[in-house]
């Protein structure tokens, strides 16, 4: 949790320094990508940690994931450029590629399913808080220190994490041995490097319909294809193909998917709305996402316990598939003028069904595989959970721009004509000066006062664009989270692989009894009636009374 806490903390701490940092490095039209470098790098990397921690054990890699965090933090820090920046992030997002899913991989590891639901929620709760602390200190820090501080002040508490899981972290070592899935690492990152840039591209940089966004998607089709047939010959796959051909895995990944989108579709541009059109300052645009937050934590704090004590997760995913369509049908209804009251409203509702189902997920995957395979099967859901994040980022960012672009100018077409006279005698004014100076009030400030008015109106016209396309994913994980079968919580950390055969377990049906025996050494069994338990893993049974013989 402490490792998890510092990758979380800079990632929302951020989030409302984002329009200063574009303001003052440039590149507001690639907006999207100082999160989406950090997402995409961290895709990649989720499946191979997974997959090697499963072989290796998880506590080094936990703490070279947190090392290298930290050199990115730095490197952030002091950047001059905003590719430098960009790179940065992406050094950052490989040691979250490493943190988030083993933190939920060292708990699964520790905690049996039907006692996980409870410590998940409060893992969960520990994203909701950096939720809320995050975008306070970095609008405050932004305001008064600069956006560089924000990357620095992860620094110690990284130190921190670091020290005590050295010294206190100790979990058994794999005893699984397996070669390294080199040609499944050779075709699934380039396979997701293009596709993920293709996607960020398109629209933005590129025609969707150009030439260099179809041939990147192609060459990424190929690439994954290929990664596709590794995985179903390889001895030790990097992402086996059987578990997402389990329908309870495959459905659960779908709608983390789909969830992922809407989160950061609101964590990412809830702060660009709030200084975009109504005008705030960094540190209150951080301020709006507490109510969000706040929900979330309240939330998935009480899920957890509910799950913990019932034993069943499937409402819980339902009703917060429900919940998250009310409140991003009330985001997508914002315009410019309403109080700030509709956007709370808003964020609470979203906060409440993130906190109902986002972390629930993860315990449904966790439940349903064997012991051996917690570690991928952990980073898959993570997976998916970065793609969504990582293409629901550069979507969104995409439609932003490309409305941004058309709305701004038609509202400043509605301009009295003594206006628009005023304003061609000044030299007239770009659409990019007006798309940087609606995320930077001090160039707002030196425009015409006139000019505010349908600026901030297109700026909404082009959130509600943002946030109407966030919808259908929201919809879409409902639907998966419908068909998700409820199954029995274990109660403990180890179950018997069902791919196990009767002849592996050595079962046999004792005659004279009629009582079902397990055997799993040589030795005799004596007969005795009494209801006998038997622990597959230690391989030895005793009487429910008492012990017995081998």
């Amino acid at each position: 949790m402490l490792g998890m806490f510092v990758a979380s903390l800079s990632q929302t701490i951020v989030g409302p320094a984002m329009p200063r940092i574009v303001a003052e490095l440039g590149g507001v039209e690639h907006y999207s990508w100082i999160a989406t470098a950090a997402m995409l790098v961290s895709a990649v990397a989720v499946p191979i940690v997974g997959k090697l921690s499963d072989l290796y054990g998880r506590r080094w890699f936990y703490l070279g994931g947190l090392a290298v965090f930290m050199i990115g933090s730095i490197l952030a820090g002091l950047s001059q450029g905003f590719w430098f920046l960009v790179f940065a992030r992406a050094v950052q997002g490989l040691g979250m590629g490493t943190l988030m899913p083993l933190s939920q991989t060292i708990i699964g590891d520790i905690i049996p399913p039907r006692q996980r639901g409870k410590y998940q929620g409060i893992m969960g709760a520990v994203f909701g808080v950096t939720s809320v602390v995050g975008p306070l200190i970095g609008g405050t820090i932004t305001d008064n220190f600069g956006w560089r501080w924000l990357f620095y002040l992860t620094l110690p508490l990284g130190v921190v994490a670091f020290g005590f899981i050295l010294r206190f972290l100790h979990l058994p070592v794999s005893g699984q041995h397996g070669k390294v899935d080199f040609p499944g690492i050779l075709t699934l990152t380039p396979g997701l490097v293009i596709a993920l840039l293709a996607t960020t591209w398109g629209g933005n940089t590129y025609d969707w319909g150009s030439a260099t966004i179809i041939g990147m998607y192609a060459v990424a089709a190929l690439f994954l294809a290929a990664f596709v047939i590794i995985e179903t010959r390889v001895a030790e796959p990097l992402l086996p193909m059987h578990l997402l051909g389990r329908p309870i895995v495959a459905l659960s990944v779908g709608a983390s998917f789909a969830i992922a989108v809407a989160m950061f579709g609101a964590i990412i541009y809830i702060p660009v709305y709030a200084q975009g059109v109504m005008g705030v300052s960094a540190t209150n645009s951080g301020a709006i996402l507490i109510p969000l937050s706040v929900a979330m934590i309240v939330t998935s704090i009480v899920v957890g316990l509910l799950i913990t004590r019932t034993g069943r997760y499937k409402p819980f995913l339902i009703l917060g598939g429900l919940v998250l369509v009310g409140g991003y049908l009330l985001l997508a209804n914002l315009q410019y003028g309403d109080s700030q009251w509709h956007l709370t409203l808003a964020m609470i509702v979203i906060g409440l069904g993130l906190g109902l189902c986002m972390q629930v997920y993860t315990l449904v995957v966790q439940n349903a595989v064997a012991q051996r395979e917690l570690g991928i099967a952990t980073a898959a859901i993570q997976f998916f959970r970065n793609i969504g994040s990582t293409i629901g980022t550069a979507v969104l960012g995409t439609v932003m721009t490309a409305q941004m672009a058309t709305a701004i100018p038609e509202q400043l077409a509605k301009l009295p004509a003594e206006q628009m006279a005023a304003l061609q005698q000044q030299g007239g004014l770009d659409a990019s000066q007006l798309e940087a100076a609606v995320l930077d009030p001090s160039a707002l400030a030196k425009l015409p006062a006139f000019l505010v008015d349908p600026i901030r109106t297109g700026m909404g016209e082009a959130m509600h664009d943002v946030f109407l396309t966030a919808l259908p994913f929201v919809i879409a994980a409902l639907l998966l989270s419908l068909f998700i079968k409820q199954m029995p919580l274990r109660d403990t950390l180890h179950e018997q692989d069902s791919t196990e055969t009767a002849e592996e377990t050595h079962e046999f049906r004792d005659t004279t009894t009629g009582a079902l025996a397990a055997i799993g050494a040589s030795g005799s069994v004596t007969t005795t009636g009494e209801i006998r338990v038997v622990d597959t893993e230690e391989r030895h049974s005793h009487r429910a009374d008492g012990p017995a013989e081998r």
